[in-house]
């Protein structure tokens, strides 16, 4: 999959155009919108499942509507096509509202971790020169706090929810709203604003449409920059992977402002003209009638997921569901997935990629036999290789590091908002992605995981994955989950730490620990130091935040 430049004809060479000729051409999300109206304006596209346990149903005319709505409220304020607008909101149908009002108008969101404090806020604020805010209301104190540290915002701070009173300082929020001339209700600004979108600038799909920044999980995060082409792509790429269609219903928890919820949710529910069932807190006594109840028939799940599920009450009912795919990264082992998938009737697809790749470039496939525990083969639009440390391409079985093939702004990522070095050391030269991750290809092209390249411990001259570390130490039947890292040792360079969260009611000794990991690992993989945890610090997808635990 490319894209192309072709001359129309009898077309000067000074008069050359940019004909795009991949699947996505010079859509744009305003022109998927528009399609979507006309093909299924009166079909439900979201149903969304707030805190309360209260449902909100939108089709998709009224959906685009309010969109447009939106995109008027940004015009109004003035803002301008290539301008930066942060968006800091839990998972609401608002945050799919500006994204799309945003991208309509030619502006690109910077969605906000909502786990993010100040100096986290400000470095993103900075760094992309946001011109505008929308916020949930329990965030005013934070951007009071920036406004006072000289952060600025000249078009305004807009803050949504406020007419949810369940929602975490809405009375607050309208009470601040009354003495603050900075702030404006972005519900109420939406409510007056037309049904139809009052000004169209020229759209590109090479437009970016939004910066999406890293978890920051080993270092400070850069911002991905995606194309209106990138996310039409990843809709359509996992619309083939799960073979998605327009009578699917994809269930999902992941946190809106990441990439797992707006590319491998949202947007292939929009290419397939499918529902997206949206619930705000995920919580593992209520996800398995959830399934049910909507009749979801795609869902999406991390490792913590499957094992709270699997804690909760067998039922009988536990198979009686219409799901046929679960998908995402998850890196549990044989035994978790078998019984998992013993008890619930449900498959796991096992998949893996990043913000950078824009899709799940390698999957198991939609049909077909699979390779459990291969994080699948190449997908469409996509070429894998492994490379190893001395600049050639790993030998089938050889470890390296995994390196993705595609069209910069279309099939991955455009590059790093305003950090060319860093976007430069992304690709090699001869233009594969470099993900910094460890796997390996068997000899028919099905690709294993190993570990995060950040995850990798030097010890006296070993590498030492933090992830094999983990896995040994979680299938102790005390702990639940661990995390492993490097700390500095004046001797072996480091050593390796393990933190332990235990079951509940659970005791263990660090000698125990030990002593555990004695009997799987070799010597030099053993921790020498261990630490008992109650909980980890977290990203907003739920993976545990290592730096935080330097």
């Amino acid at each position: 999959m490319h894209g192309g430049i072709e001359r129309i004809a009898g077309e000067s060479e000074k008069e050359e155009v940019r004909r795009v000729t991949d699947i996505v051409g010079n859509e744009t999300v305003r022109s998927l919108w528009d399609g979507l109206v006309a093909a299924c304006g009166e079909r439900t596209f979201l149903r969304f499942r707030n805190r309360a346990d209260e449902t909100r149903s939108y089709t998709y005319r009224a959906f685009d509507e309010e969109i447009n709505r939106a995109a008027n409220v940004f015009l109004s304020l003035g803002v301008e096509r290539g301008e930066r607008v942060a968006v800091q909101l839990c998972t609401c149908p608002e945050f799919m509202v500006a994204l799309f009002g945003l991208a309509k108008i030619g502006a690109v969101m910077v969605p906000m971790n909502d786990q993010y404090r100040a100096e986290e806020a400000a470095y993103v604020l900075e760094g992309t020169e946001a011109t505008c805010a929308v916020i949930e209301p329990k965030f005013l104190g934070l951007y009071a706090e920036l406004r006072d540290a000289g952060g600025r915002l000249p078009k305004g701070l807009l803050v949504a929810r406020m007419d949810e009173d369940d929602v975490e300082g809405a009375a607050e929020a309208r009470a601040a709203l009354a003495a603050d001339p900075l702030l404006r209700d972005f519900t109420a600004l939406r409510a007056g604003a037309p049904v139809g979108l009052s000004a169209r600038c020229e759209l590109s799909s090479d437009d970016p449409a939004e910066i999406i920044f890293t978890s920051g999980t080993t270092s400070r995060p850069k911002g991905v920059v995606l194309t209106h082409a990138n996310i039409l792509f990843s809709g359509l790429y996992a619309d083939w992977e799960v073979s998605l269609t327009r009578d699917d219903r994809l269930l999902t928890t992941m946190p809106a402002c990441h990439s797992n919820f707006q590319l491998a949710a949202l947007m292939p529910v929009l290419t397939a003209g499918a529902e997206l069932i949206v619930i705000e807190k995920y919580s593992a006594s209520r996800f398995w009638s959830q399934i049910r109840e909507f009749r979801a028939t795609v869902t999406q799940c991390v490792a913590m997921m499957l094992r709270t599920l699997m804690l909760q009450p067998a039922l009988p009912e536990d198979r009686d569901h219409e799901l046929r795919e679960i998908l995402y990264f998850l890196p549990v082992t044989t035994g978790e997935k078998e019984a998992f998938e013993r008890r619930f009737g449900a498959r796991l697809m096992n998949t893996y990629g990043s913000t950078e790749t824009v899709g799940w470039v390698l999957t198991d496939p939609p049909s077909g036999p699979r390779n459990w525990p291969s994080v699948g083969r190449a997908g469409l639009g996509y070429e894998v290789r492994v490379m190893g440390d001395d600049g050639a391409e790993a030998a089938p079985g050889e470890v390296g590091e995994i390196q993705v093939k595609g069209v910069p702004g279309r099939t991955v990522m455009k590059g790093y908002f305003r950090n060319p070095e860093a976007t430069a050391a992304a690709f090699t030269e001869d233009g594969w992605l470099r993900t910094g991750d460890k796997g390996y290809m068997d000899e028919s092209g099905w690709f294993f995981f190993v570990d995060r390249k950040a995850n990798m411990i030097k010890r006296a001259g070993e590498n030492i994955s933090a992830g094999e570390v983990e896995n040994v130490l979680e299938c102790h039947p005390a702990i639940a989950e661990s995390a492993a890292i490097g700390v500095p040792d004046p001797i072996r360079d480091q050593a390796v730490k393990a933190f332990v969260r235990l079951e509940a009611g659970a005791r263990l000794t660090e000698e125990e620990v030990r002593a555990h990991c004695e009997e799987h690992l070799a010597p030099f993989k053993v921790p020498s130091l261990v630490e008992f945890v109650e909980d980890f610090p977290r990203t907003c997808s739920m993976k545990i935040e290592k730096k935080l635990l330097k």
